[in-house]
């Protein structure tokens, strides 16, 4: 049998097909990301739960004319198959390679960067809007919220936004039940309440095949169709609908993985203007059995066999109990053992960021709060008033959307909610939507706040050990994704005196001052030099605020050219906070400053995008050449 999907460059040839044939270029695509996923690890379980509903909408709408925003963006590689990245999806998520989200610059079918979750339907509003006001009164606007995303607060003010302008769009609801761990909080209840109530589900249908004649029925007529379909679901459902209530027009569920089914929903959808939501019914992993039995594993599983399912381990020859991650989930528990106080939060990541571990032990004293960052945040400030120390573990690239809660609600009332920011760094394929490269210098700028990195898995355990002693106030812990140095990291706790580094190695030649991990890298690189006879001292900054000031005048007194490393930008981190010092002193030094530039680092290896930045060791390397062969 032909492989429909090797004609199909761009939806316009995908249109060219029957119907009929729409369920073999779905069979196709299932293929194709099984393949590619199998050895280029990426999301998997996301995007094989979107299938069908991938192909009926860009068999039914007019992309790249017509917008689709997917959200969460990992749902979209189905979408990046179809849109004219076929031949080059086997650089997904590789250097130089495509982009594992949709981006906007990649691709004009990309209507929207969407990284980070729940942006669908604020973007759509404001396209339609825009639509409007420009006169393109043919185009539709399609968001597809999934994967959780709907629990962040940001859906609900565009829900909120949209059904009062009375906006041309349609919100298609991807209810699959899972974020990466499964969903949390009311409105998962609800959706579930909305699925099995077998009266409203009975009743919908008939109504269903009403509403999908409005193409030919006369205006009162629409009008009563619609009065009938509100008050049958007021009749067959409790609550009122919370959709309906905000404004937009509900239909569903229905059956995601019917292809045809969808196709024909959706052009009588296209016939219905205002603000629309189509509830739609997916498994997560479908159509790869160990990916629907287990859909938190099988969300990003790295490397596995696409036919027996056996998920092949990276070569790393460090320990699954020394990865940062671990530690902080194990250190967290050990904590609580001792600290009645002691709470865990976290936004949809329990398993990523290990709260898992607490949660099975304690979970009257773990929380995941869905997809809900500045909510996590807030509640840890009403918890920390009360007497509690919440540990709130956030991504790094993440911890940016509570920005404003971090300070108006912890930071000025000096609570003591512990910020552990996970993923800081470069975190590798990801790419530019979800390296923390950010939360030194944004964490840095707020008053009252303690800003730490730990160089290995022993100072991460004893800086969560310092930040629940008494009177810290707010203190926040980024640390990176993966593997340290340390291995008998599971030592007795030991308190780090707030505002303190340490010198890692004496020298006379010049300085360099790293902050978190990536002072390991100036570790390697100080080896690679051992041959050339150089003496370099090696200072762990550990505080970029409050920052050592009797280290640095004691580097000041001895150096007069110095290196600052970090994986954070530039601009507001460790090199700026050291240029700042000696500034205001009145000291002119001759300071090299490593980290992130003034742009946005795309995907690749870790190992790639550190050589790009040039503060892997090799860079460190090259820099300490440089510095050491100018004049003074």
């Amino acid at each position: 049998m032909a492989n429909l999907l090797e004609n199909i460059d761009y939806p316009s040839d995908l249109r060219k097909l029957n119907e009929k044939d729409l369920p073999e270029v779905c069979a196709n695509l299932r293929e194709l990301i099984i393949q590619e996923a199998s050895c280029n690890p990426g999301h998997f379980g996301a995007s094989m739960g979107v299938v069908e509903l991938t192909v009926a909408l860009h068999y039914v709408y007019n992309t790249p004319y017509d917008k689709l925003i997917w959200d969460v963006g990992h749902q979209a590689y189905g979408h990046k198959i179809l849109t004219g990245r076929r031949r080059q999806f086997h650089t997904n998520r590789r250097y130089k390679g495509i982009s594992g989200f949709p981006n906007n610059t990649e691709s004009e079918y990309d209507a929207f960067g969407v990284g980070h979750s729940s942006t669908s339907i604020s973007a759509a509003l404001g396209i339609s809007i825009a639509a409007e006001l420009n006169g393109d009164i043919n185009r539709k606007v399609i968001a597809v919220i999934g994967d959780g995303s709907m629990t962040g607060g940001l859906a609900f003010e565009g829900l909120n936004n949209a059904g009062a302008a009375n906006a041309d769009l349609l919100v298609i609801l991807n209810d699959n039940n899972m974020s990466i761990d499964p969903n949390v909080g009311g409105l998962s209840r609800y959706l579930v309440r909305m699925q099995t109530s077998r009266a409203y589900n009975q009743i919908r249908s008939s109504v269903w095949q009403l509403l999908k004649h409005f193409r030919r029925v006369g205006k009162k007529m629409q009008s009563l169709l619609r009065r009938h379909q509100h008050a049958v679901k007021s009749l067959v459902f409790d609550d009122s609908n919370l959709f309906e209530a905000l404004g937009f027009r509900y239909f569903g569920p229905v059956d995601g993985h019917d292809v045809i089914a969808l196709t024909r929903i959706f052009n009588d959808l296209k016939e219905i203007p205002g603000p629309k939501l189509l509830h739609v019914l997916t498994k997560k992993g479908k159509g790869f059995t160990p990916a629907e039995k287990d859909a938190t594993k099988w969300h990003a599983p790295g490397k596995f066999d696409m036919v027996t399912g056996e998920i092949f381990n990276e070569p790393d020859s460090t320990p699954k109990g020394s990865k940062y991650q671990f530690v902080f989930g194990q250190t967290l528990l050990e904590l609580a053992r001792k600290n009645k106080n002691i709470l865990g939060i976290t936004p949809a990541m329990p398993s990523g960021c290990s709260l898992n571990i607490m949660m099975e032990e304690m979970p009257d004293r773990a929380f995941d709060v869905g997809i809900a960052e500045p909510h996590a945040v807030t509640f840890a400030a009403g918890l920390a008033i009360s007497g509690k120390i919440p540990f709130v573990n956030i991504y790094s690239s993440f911890m940016q959307r509570s920005y404003d809660q971090i300070i108006h609600d912890v930071a000025l009332q000096k609570l003591n909610v512990v910020f552990c920011m996970d993923r800081g760094g470069l975190v590798g394929a990801d790419g530019a939507t979800h390296h923390g490269v950010f939360d030194l210098s944004f964490m840095r700028g707020i008053p009252n706040m303690i800003v730490s990195a730990p160089m290995d898995e022993l100072e991460l355990r004893n800086l969560m050990y310092t930040a629940q002693l008494p009177n810290k106030g707010p203190f926040a812990i980024r640390y990176p994704r993966g593997s340290g140095v340390i291995r008998n990291w599971e030592q007795e706790f030991s308190e780090i005196p707030v505002g303190k580094g340490r010198k890692i190695l004496d020298g006379n030649d010049l300085a360099i001052l790293s902050i978190g991990h990536p002072g390991n890298f100036v570790t390697e690189a100080l080896a690679m030099l051992e041959g050339e006879h150089l003496s370099i001292a090696h200072y762990d900054m550990r505080f970029v605020k409050p920052i050592d000031t009797e280290m640095l005048e004691e580097i000041a007194s001895r150096f007069h050219k110095i290196i600052t490393v970090e994986d954070g930008i530039i601009n507001g981190g460790l090199g700026s906070a050291v240029l700042e010092y000696y500034a205001n002193s009145g000291l002119t030094m001759q300071i090299e400053r490593l980290g992130i530039p003034d742009r946005f680092i795309e995907q690749g290896s870790q190992q790639e995008l550190y050589h790009e930045c040039g503060f892997d060791p090799e860079g460190i390397c090259n820099t300490i050449r440089k510095i050491l062969s100018t004049q003074d």
